[in-house]
């Protein structure tokens, strides 16, 4: 109780079970005066990365690893396409025939490691698991739309990193181009450049014309000769997974960046809660590569799992160390597993199924009270004695942290009206696996919930009688039993349907068919008019004139009333 007194002194509502990040940890440890630490994963001082034995190896200068992000379409792709295809890494012939979510380019003895990944989300996905891979942070803005949500987004992500930020002005060829409102967009949202009070560089790009591409690997080298990159060579390995899939033709592939050490094929490496020996390792060209160092991207070969973007890949001194680490970590993730299943309005149909819920819990936000009440009477009306609308908070405004940690507690949807979550809000609302949705209209917001509310209403069951036939004689056939010759009178008989015989209208039999043929042949479906052969499951008691009635079992969508 005073735990979460304290909480709520500090503007924070907590829960009895509710489950603390770090900083909340900290923050209320630090209240009571409590001494603590923050447990390592599983292994962390078997594989050495706790322990100070390597502080006296002398760290070299690493090349910088450089995500490009931004809208979808502002240019971010075109600008690493045109690095990809323009610049090879000296003594590497042949040009780039896979993906592997990363790669290298080598510029004035310089070489820089560019991030490939669709936008923000595996940024953000790293980011969650502890592994701040980026040193830089490219942010494309397009010279004729300018600044967009997603821009912003993107610029939030890396500022939550603490990751310096480099502006790339796209698509200066095109000739309804307006810099200086971009420029002003920036400011106005916090980003202030050089030349204009500020200290985030910044230059013009066009991948039509080449114009600035030059220009912006130049910054990018300055801003990492200023951050003075390093890293230890020669201690043990320690990448983190990039992406991983499963190949058909070779296994598990799994892209990783090297981070410290060197790694080699044959070495023994522990990745998450998987483990396995390195059998191959290639870049982006499909070439075959024989030791990594640090800030080096390559597709390895030879994990037992697949595992998550944001895993440490750590060598080890050999199978028995990397299994026992693997599946100490996989057990545990699985009971973690346990306490992180989140309400979205996707899943709660499966929830009621296992009947663990009996309604929709809501936290609403709108732009004025009137909006509030008027939603949250319109949700009301929409339950009834089967399920039912808790609505847990309701307020003008719009969503922030407060509303995220109550939706956390309360295990509710935030629904916001005519007004946007801040980017704390979101952020806190991705680690906490918490559901906002934003509507403009307030009938999408009402059609949403009582689609919701519909999937969690017990469902019906109707029988459908498709069709039926009449025996007019049945052969016995050696080896395969009784065969019924019918002819079908009305609608039709399936294969996958369900059957009844009946003789004198006296049912003896319900079940399945073995078999339906018309002539000779095996068919899933014949209409009235014809004859056909059917032999019944587990059944051989068919005589002449008995009837066989086809049906199906349809499951009825519920709706609300």
């Amino acid at each position: 109780t005073d735990i979460i007194s304290k909480f709520f002194l500090m503007g924070q509502l907590v829960t009895i079970n509710q489950r603390l990040d770090r900083d909340s940890l900290e923050m209320i440890c630090d209240e009571f005066k409590f001494n603590f630490r923050f447990e390592d994963e599983y292994g962390t001082e078997i594989i050495g990365q706790t322990t100070d034995k390597y502080d006296e190896i002398d760290a070299i200068e690493r090349a910088p690893v450089v995500t490009i992000m931004g809208h979808v379409d502002h240019g971010k792709t075109s600008i690493l396409d045109y690095i990809r295809n323009t610049n090879v890494v000296a003594g590497e012939a042949g040009r780039i025939t896979q993906h592997i979510g990363a790669y290298q380019i080598e510029i004035n003895k310089h070489r820089i490691t560019f991030l490939d990944t669709p936008g923000h989300e595996a940024f953000t996905a790293m980011r969650a698991r502890g592994a701040n891979i980026t040193d830089i942070a490219v942010i494309v803005v397009s010279a004729t739309e300018g600044v967009k949500p997603q821009t912003l987004e993107a610029i939030d992500h890396a500022k939550a990193a603490n990751v310096p930020i480099i502006i790339a002005i796209n698509k200066i060829d095109l000739p309804d181009i307006n810099v200086d409102k971009v420029i002003a967009q920036l400011l106005d949202n916090g980003i202030y450049l050089e030349q204009y009070g500020g200290e985030v560089p910044w230059c013009k790009t066009s991948v039509v014309t080449g114009e600035g591409i030059l220009n912006l690997i130049e910054l990018i080298l300055l801003t990492a000769e200023m951050m003075e990159l390093k890293a230890k060579v020669d201690i043990p390995a320690c990448a983190v997974v990039i992406e991983a899939k499963i190949d058909t033709k070779t296994g598990v592939v799994v892209t990783a960046l090297m981070q410290e050490g060197t790694l080699k094929k044959g070495d023994i490496v522990v990745c998450g809660a998987t483990f396995g020996r390195i059998r191959k390792m290639e870049n982006e060209r499909g070439g075959e590569i024989k030791i990594l160092y640090p800030s080096d991207v390559a597709r390895i070969y030879g994990l037992a799992e697949v595992p998550k973007a944001g895993d440490l890949l750590n060598q080890v001194e050999n199978e028995k160390t990397a299994r026992t680490i693997s599946t100490e970590r996989y057990q545990i993730r699985i009971e973690r597993e346990k306490y992180h299943n989140k309400t979205t309005l996707q899943n709660i149909f499966a929830r009621i199924n296992e009947e663990r819920i009996g309604e929709v819990r809501l936290l609403i936000k709108a732009d004025t009270d009137g909006s509030v009440e008027a939603l949250a009477d319109s949700f009301f009306k929409l339950s009834n004695s089967e399920v039912m609308v808790n609505i847990i908070h309701k307020n003008v405004g719009g969503i922030n942290e407060d509303d995220v940690n109550l939706a956390t507690a309360s295990d509710a949807i935030i629904i916001g009206f005519h007004v946007r979550a801040s980017h704390q809000a979101k952020k806190l609302a991705e680690e906490q696996n918490v559901d906002i949705r934003i509507y403009q209209v307030i009938y999408a917001a009402i059609d949403d919930v009582r689609q919701a509310l519909e999937g969690m209403l017990k469902p019906e069951f109707e029988e459908v009688i498709l069709g039926s036939a009449v025996v007019r004689q049945a052969f016995k056939i050696k080896k395969v039993g009784v065969i019924a010759g019918c002819y079908i009178e009305r609608g039709s008989i399936q294969r996958q349907c369900k059957v009844r015989l009946y003789r004198n209208d006296v049912l003896l039999y319900e079940g399945n068919l073995a078999s339906l043929k018309h002539f000779q042949n095996e068919v899933s479906e014949i209409k009235a008019g014809n004859e056909c052969g059917m032999a019944l499951d587990r059944w051989q008691d068919i005589k002449e004139d008995d009837i066989l009635e086809c049906y199906v079992i349809k499951q009825i969508d519920r709706k609300m009333t």
